[in-house]
């Protein structure tokens, strides 16, 4: 439910973590600053009037398929519970999110000394409490409605998509993405709110951190506590 994007909702997600984290700006962000330079496509109205970049080429699909799947979940949020949300924002995130690029990134240097295996437990573990946070903060629909405004050309050939979340009576909230060209298309590699807060910063901080102060299997153990106490919330707030 996003009747008040700093109690619940997608953008919660990067609230809730400020409230907790040293504040990041987007030009702190691990490979995801967002200097932007260029204007590659005309700004959209409401209606939902088609951008002047061919589809082929724009991330324009990959973030509007990942609004339209966030509004059906929310619509469906109190019906399928916390584990159905778990469930299907599962495929919905690894089809929208460079989730182990991202994953990469939240242990800074960290990552070059972790074993092959170590990396693909953090990868999973990163996947795992990344949806379980939207998991758990998608609790309904309250006529929310996503809009593109328009996508810039970034560094490296990354794009960056602007879009803000329009709340009935509450003021619009903008997110902006930072994508990247993958061999499976474009995928999200950083959030901003409020289009200065780099998501990817705030978690390298949180975990690089946390790993260098307690140790990997001490990051892992903490990643897999916070899920089950997100479950555990989640029965009781129903």
């Amino acid at each position: 439910m996003l009747k008040s994007l700093r109690r619940t909702g997608f953008a919660s997600v990067l609230v809730i973590a400020l409230a907790t984290s040293p504040t990041v700006q987007a030009q702190d962000a691990p490979d995801a600053s967002p200097d932007a330079t260029t204007q590659e496509a005309a700004a959209i109205d409401t209606t939902g009037e088609p951008i002047s970049i061919t589809e082929m080429s724009s991330p324009r699909p990959t973030i509007e398929t990942f609004h339209g799947g966030l509004i059906e979940i929310m619509k469906a949020a109190k019906v399928i519970g916390f584990q159905g949300r778990i469930d299907r924002l599962t495929p919905l995130m690894a089809e929208t999110f460079d989730l182990d690029f991202m994953a990469s990134k939240t242990v800074g240097g960290h990552w070059r000394k972790l074993s092959d295996a170590d990396k693909k437990r953090w990868m999973e573990a990163f996947t795992r409490i990344t949806v379980a946070n939207y998991a758990g903060r998608f609790t309904g629909y309250t006529g929310e409605e996503f809009v593109t405004i328009d996508i810039e050309e970034a560094k490296r050939g990354q794009r960056l998509v602007l879009t803000k979340i329009v709340i009935p009576d509450e003021e619009d909230v903008e997110l902006n993405y930072r994508l990247r060209k993958t061999e499976t298309g474009w995928k999200v590699i950083d959030v901003y709110l409020n289009g200065t807060v780099s998501e990817l910063a705030l978690r390298r901080s949180e975990y690089s951190t946390a790993l260098k102060r307690e140790g990997f299997e001490e990051l892992v153990a903490s990643i897999e506590t916070k899920i089950e106490d997100m479950k555990a919330k989640a029965l009781v707030d129903g």
